[in-house]
C-alpha cells in the first residue's frame, strides 16, 4: 500500500484533525505534506460537508446543510521541483470508501444523494424540484442499492469529484473579480449566480494568525470548476485516469476530496453523486514547461480511467433548446436542451411508480451518460441522456402493453 501522506479520522470534523485540510482556494495555504515526482502516495478524504448528512429517513439535514463549510479538502500536497508553467501529471491508481465497512460517516458502508433546496444552492432542475430530498445508498462491493429508490441496483464508477492545484495570486484575483461581476448582474437571484469569498467557516489548513485570516477573507469558494481543476464532477476521473494539471504556484499544491461512489453525467441534483469519505492513491510526475509546450494554459487535460460498468443497452431521452413550459425557443442553448432531456426521463420514470423526486435522485447518482448531440442546427441544440436499462429489476422498455405502475415508496423528505 502506498505511504499515506494525509490522514483523516472519519469520526472527527476536518477542523479537529491533527493536520486539518482546507475549504478555500488560495496560493498561500501551507503544504500539509511534500512528495517528489515519481512518488506514489495515499490521501484520505473527508465527506464534502464534513459530516452534516446522516444515514436516516429525513431530508432535514440536506435542507439545513451549511454550505460555507464545503468542500473539505485534503492537502495541499506540495510536489518538489514543480514551478509555474509546468504540467503536473496525476495518475489515479486506486480509490474507494473508507476501509471500515460500517460506521456513522458517509463511506463506511453507505453514501447519500441529495436534492438541495432552491434557497440553499438548488440544482439543475431546481425550478421543478425546489425542496430538499435525499436517498441513502448501501454499498455491496462495487454495487449500490437504496431503500429510498427500490427496484434499482447498479455498479458505480468511483471517482473524486474535486481535485486541483492552487491558483496564483493573480489568477485568484481574476476569479473573484469576474465572478463578482456576474453576481452583480442579478444580485438578488435565488439561487445566486455565484459564491464570492466568505470568511464564515473558512478553513485555511495549517495557516495561523494573520495569514489564516487573509486566506479566509480572499480565498475562492470551491463549488465550481475553474482553471486549476477543482470541482469537475467528471465520473471518468476513476482508476486509470491521468490528469494534466496546470501549475500556477511553486510546488503545485495539489488538493482535493469530494469522493463519489457513483454519479450520473451532470450531477444534476447539485449533490447528485453518491457522496462518501474514503481514500485515493496517486502517482505524480512533472512535464517541465508543459503549459506552453502543449497549450494547456487555461484548464486541465485528462485521459479517462479504464474502469467502468459494462452496460450495453440504454433507453435514451432527447431534449432540444425549447422551454416547453413557456413555449419559448432558445438559440442553440445546450443547457436548456439537457434540462429537457432530464425532465423527459423523469416524466417517463414516473409512469412506473417512482415519484419525480426519486427519478431525479436516480438520474444524479446512477451512471447515466449525458451527451451534447448537436449544436450546429439553428435554432435548436440537441442533448441526450442515456439511461442503462439493466439497473432496474423490471423491464422499463416501452411495449404495447404499457408501463406497469407500482407503489415504489418515497425518498427521504423534509418535515
Amino acid at each position: 500500500m502506498p505511504n499515506t501522506v494525509f490522514t483523516v479520522d472519519q469520526s472527527r470534523s476536518m477542523r479537529d484533525q491533527d493536520v486539518p485540510g482546507h475549504n478555500r482556494w488560495h496560493p498561500d495555504i501551507p503544504p500539509a505534506a511534500m512528495v517528489r515526482p515519481g512518488d506514489e502516495f495515499r490521501v484520505e478524504c473527508r465527506e464534502w460537508t464534513d459530516g452534516q448528512i446522516g444515514n436516516n429517513d429525513s431530508a432535514n439535514d440536506v435542507r439545513d446543510v451549511d454550505l460555507t463549510h464545503a468542500h473539505m479538502l485534503s492537502g495541499p500536497i506540495g510536489v518538489e521541483g514543480a514551478e509555474p508553467g509546468d504540467l503536473l501529471i496525476v495518475d489515479i491508481l486506486d480509490l474507494g470508501p473508507v476501509p471500515q465497512q460500517m460506521g456513522d460517516a458517509p463511506g463506511q458502508g453507505w453514501g447519500y444523494t441529495g436534492i438541495f433546496a432552491k434557497a440553499n444552492g438548488g440544482g439543475f432542475l431546481t425550478d421543478y424540484f425546489p425542496d430538499a430530498y435525499k436517498a441513502v445508498w448501501d454499498f455491496h462491493g462495487q454495487q449500490a442499492t437504496s431503500r429510498h429508490i427500490p427496484g434499482v441496483r447498479f455498479t458505480g464508477i468511483t471517482h473524486p469529484g474535486l481535485f486541483g492545484t492552487a491558483p496564483s495570486a493573480e489568477l485568484l484575483a481574476r476569479w473573484n473579480r469576474r465572478e463578482q461581476a456576474l453576481i452583480d448582474t442579478d444580485p438578488n437571484r435565488v439561487p445566486p449566480l455565484g459564491l464570492p469569498p466568505l470568511a464564515d467557516n473558512a478553513l485555511a489548513g495549517t495557516a495561523q494568525g494573520e495569514l489564516a485570516a487573509r486566506i479566509c477573507a480572499e480565498g475562492a469558494r470551491t463549488v465550481p470548476a475553474r482553471e486549476n481543476g477543482g470541482n469537475h464532477d467528471i465520473k471518468n476521473f476513476t482508476r486509470g485516469a491521468r490528469v494534466f494539471y496546470p501549475v500556477h504556484v511553486p510546488g503545485a499544491m495539489l488538493s482535493g476530496g469530494d469522493l463519489h461512489f457513483s454519479q450520473g453525467d451532470g450531477e444534476i441534483t447539485f449533490c447528485g453523486a453518491i457522496e462518501m469519505g474514503g481514500y485515493i492513491d496517486f502517482h505524480v510526475d512533472l512535464i517541465k514547461g508543459g503549459m506552453e509546450k502543449y497549450g494547456v494554459t487555461t484548464n486541465p487535460v485528462f485521459m479517462p480511467g479504464n474502469v467502468e460498468p459494462r452496460y450495453s443497452e440504454f433507453l435514451s431521452f432527447i431534449g432540444i433548446s425549447v422551454d416547453h413550459d413557456t413555449d419559448t425557443n432558445h438559440y442553440l442553448d445546450a443547457t436548456v436542451a439537457y434540462r429537457r432531456a432530464c425532465l423527459n426521463a423523469v416524466e417517463y420514470l414516473k409512469r412506473w411508480g417512482y415519484t419525480g423526486e426519486q427519478a431525479y435522485l436516480l438520474l444524479g447518482s446512477a451512471p447515466i451518460e449525458g451527451r451534447v448531440s448537436g449544436v450546429v442546427d439553428i435554432p435548436n441544440a440537441c442533448c441526450s441522456l442515456y439511461l442503462p436499462t439493466a439497473i432496474f429489476d423490471f423491464d422499463i422498455r416501452p411495449t404495447a402493453e404499457g408501463p406497469v405502475k407500482q407503489d415504489r415508496g418515497q425518498c427521504a423528505v423534509t418535515s
